[in-house]
């Protein structure tokens, strides 16, 4: 999990989470322990239920019950958390099946202050730079192929005239 820094204001989203898998009743409590340490007993999560196979109503979490809700119109990469002494935080969850070097990009974008974009945009923006990091990686690769094949332009002699 990534927050924004202390005392940043109010932000779109508040930071970011990568569970392990889209089972929110093995990965809730988990997450909800984390803000427990720092203080924070969570009381309530939304989800949008496209993105997970199962929303249960209530997950257990250390000593208490977290109510967990669904809202088809809730951004598709958000989980809605609220806790009743600090309000509520918004994060972009970032897909369990995300590779690692895309999720620490994510991870770090979701927790700049200074960024507006909503979560499912941040999901796209980092599959749109994954994409063109292969591609350009592939372009690579291929002239590497064409280099070693004997592909490269003819070199002129030393002191040849042209």
């Amino acid at each position: 999990m990534s927050l924004v820094p202390a005392g940043s204001g109010r932000t779109l989203i508040d930071g970011a989470w990568w569970p392990y898998s889209r089972d929110l009743t093995a990965e809730l409590p988990a997450l909800a322990g984390v803000l427990g340490s720092r203080g924070e007993r969570i009381t309530r999560a939304t989800v949008n239920p496209a993105r997970w196979p199962v929303v249960p109503r209530r997950v257990p979490v250390e000593g208490h019950v977290l109510k967990v809700g669904w809202f088809a119109e809730q951004d598709l990469d958000l989980l809605m958390l609220v806790s009743y002494r600090s309000g509520r935080w918004d994060l972009l969850v970032v897909p369990p099946e995300t590779d690692a070097e895309t999720a620490e990009w994510l991870m770090a974008a979701a927790a700049d202050p200074l960024r507006t974009s909503a979560p499912s945009d941040l999901v796209d923006e980092a599959g749109a730079r994954h994409e063109a990091d292969r591609t350009a990686a592939g372009e690579s690769a291929q002239r590497a192929v064409w280099d070693s094949e004997g592909g490269r332009a003819p070199r002129r002699p030393t002191g040849a005239r042209t």
